[in-house]
């Protein structure tokens, strides 16, 4: 054993310095945080052009983004079961395609029960202000309060969607009370 110059032993054939005093040589500041990129980031970054294809400047555009120049929110989906419990997810405009995928519109990743891409999608049509359920393509049922959705459903406030683990309250932003189009910031 080996005295350190602050009055502790330690076993140089397990240590190369005192454990207990740590190491002297080093300056030790603060750490900052490291901005973080929220998964919605890249996810809209993905929307903005062609996966695959940087800066394709012909990708599709949605009519309401045409229009104001921005892709805004219309809706969410709320996670209230499941492994991403508490999670709210934004819908935009026209199809959102659900899937664990981040290049998914709506991206559960948490979630190994549902499809990796279109396991479902949630439309908006901005012409009637009405949100509809479609099924994907994916292996994966998806349900509408308790029942199969195989065919293109209408959504109403609080309606639950099921897929995976996963249940998703629907909560809609757009509707008879609002439209982005009435509202061009006046």
């Amino acid at each position: 054993m080996i005295r350190c110059p602050n009055g502790h032993y330690y076993d140089p054939a397990k240590h190369t310095g005192c454990p207990a005093c740590g190491v002297q040589s080093i300056e030790v500041v603060p750490t900052r945080a490291r901005p973080v990129t929220p998964p919605v980031a890249e996810v809209q970054a993905t929307r903005a052009r062609a996966p695959g294809i940087a800066g394709d400047i012909q990708a599709t555009v949605g009519l309401l983004r045409k229009k104001t120049g921005l892709d805004p929110v219309v809706g969410w989906l709320v996670c209230i079961e499941g492994p991403d419990r508490g999670r709210d997810y934004r819908i935009r405009s026209e199809k959102n395609f659900i899937g664990r995928d981040p290049r998914m519109d709506i991206c559960v990743a948490g979630d190994e029960g549902i499809s990796r891409d279109h396991h479902a999608a949630i439309s908006f049509n901005p012409r009637n202000n009405r949100f509809r359920l479609l099924p994907g393509d994916g292996r994966g049922l998806v349900y509408l309060n308790g029942e199969e959705v195989d065919a293109p459903r209408e959504l109403k406030t609080r309606d639950l969607i099921e897929l995976g683990q996963s249940r998703l309250m629907f909560l809609p932003f757009c509707g008879p009370e609002f439209q982005w189009d009435s509202h061009n910031g006046e």
